[in-house]
């Protein structure tokens, strides 16, 4: 694995790049405003660029942008992105109170489906979606070990995508493979229940797991 991209400026990807840059991982970050987004950076060495120029140099690509434009957003990169590894953390919801989900955008599918469906010359993988953004980069601050799902039709960008995880910290143990890439709907379904755990919890570190 080369230069890895990442698409999206919000925290999710200010936790990953800040994470992966700092374990020596050649980083881009892709934007709609290079400049400003560059401007505000303080944390390791990274690169910034275009969305566009992002797909096109980076090996492997994460989609951290909101959820619920990410399939017209990376859609529009179809040929950048063709041949590529794309890692969906994202989760394509409907916002209700207090910006919290509130439903499914795809009832009946899901954000990483549609994405394999629009980009079919790239290698779709969805994981990381089912905790908050902190737990992605530090998994091991939580009191319980936490499970990164892995949905994804090739073996081969999975096995990628787990060297990855290493470099944020998860063990080989906490990684489950659900199979292909239809099985991302499940994990995807598992945010309808953020809303009622931070009423209930505060907006504290958390994650899903497989208890074993």
């Amino acid at each position: 694995m080369n230069r890895i991209g990442i698409l999206g400026t919000g925290r999710v990807a200010t936790a990953l790049a800040t994470r992966l840059a700092s374990t020596g991982r050649d980083v881009m970050i892709g934007t709609r405003n290079v400049a400003d987004a560059s401007a505000r950076w303080t944390g390791p060495a990274v690169t910034f660029a275009t969305h566009s120029q992002t797909a096109r140099e980076a090996a492997l690509l994460i989609n951290a942008t909101p959820g619920d434009t990410s399939l017209e957003r990376l859609g529009a990169l179809r040929e950048e992105l063709d041949g590529k590894i794309l890692v969906d953390v994202s989760n394509a919801t409907r916002r209700g109170a207090e910006g919290l989900p509130a439903g499914l955008l795809y009832p009946d599918s899901s954000l990483a489906e549609h994405l394999q469906q629009a980009l079919p010359g790239t290698r779709v993988v969805k994981t990381l979606n089912t905790m908050l953004f902190t737990v992605m980069v530090a998994p091991r601050g939580l009191s319980v070990p936490p499970t990164a799902f892995l949905s994804g039709n090739d073996g081969e960008a999975k096995a990628t995508v787990r060297e990855l995880l290493h470099d944020l910290g998860w063990p080989p143990d906490w990684i489950e493979d659900l199979g292909d890439i239809f099985t991302a709907r499940g994990t995807e379904a598992l945010m309808l229940l953020v809303p009622h755990l931070i009423r209930r919890r505060g907006f504290a570190p958390f994650a899903l797991t497989v208890a074993r």
